[in-house]
């Protein structure tokens, strides 16, 4: 496997507004790389290429082959139906679920319904089921919206302990900071 995602002329329009436009770079796949850019400017559309959720209108994207991406997106994206204990167990087990959502604070909470967290507890859920899912590569597109600064902290603690590369999109730089030493890639 390669020890680097190698993005090479990237370019997404959507209804003929170009996103990205022969978007070059290399992301290290160890410790963190933080992606920057103004609003607008492609990050989570970068993201959505990297994960093949859409594909690129051209350039080529190598080095993810193989990986098995845990994602947590701008939304939570949380089924309503199920307990917060049943969402992180979607694609791991209970007692990886349970430990995790632990780790995040989240004891008293596991049998609670998405409808009954605040909006910090449901943020905790949704990076709790990307760590339990137990990914070799995390994607984080603004994970610690909602957040209080002890939650981000403990949150930030857990997505490092993973030990796996991180890949995260952030506006704040106290939030970047969390992650100690991270390299920086700019979208412009």
């Amino acid at each position: 496997m390669r020890d680097v995602i190698l993005l090479k002329n990237l370019s997404k329009s959507y209804n003929g507004h170009a996103v990205l436009s022969g978007f070059s770079a290399e992301i290290p796949l160890c410790g963190v790389t933080l992606i920057r850019g103004a609003s607008g400017a492609g990050k989570t559309t970068l993201f959505r290429l990297l994960l093949g959720l859409e594909q690129p209108d051209a350039g080529e994207i190598l080095g993810l082959e193989h990986r098995k991406p845990a994602v947590v997106f701008q939304e939570d994206r949380l089924l309503p139906w199920a307990t917060a204990l049943e969402n992180v167990a979607l694609g791991s087990d209970e007692a990886r679920a349970d430990a995790v959502l632990n780790r995040l604070g989240l004891c008293e909470s596991m049998c609670q319904l998405p409808r009954e967290l605040s909006g910090g507890m449901k943020r905790r859920v949704a990076i709790a089921r990307a760590l339990a899912f137990g990914g070799d590569i995390l994607f984080l597109d603004e994970p610690f919206t909602g957040l209080d600064e002890e939650n981000k902290r403990i949150a930030a603690n857990a997505m490092l302990e993973a030990n796996v590369p991180i890949l995260v999109i952030t506006h704040d730089d106290a939030e970047a900071e969390l992650f100690g030493e991270y390299c920086e890639i700019v979208i412009d």
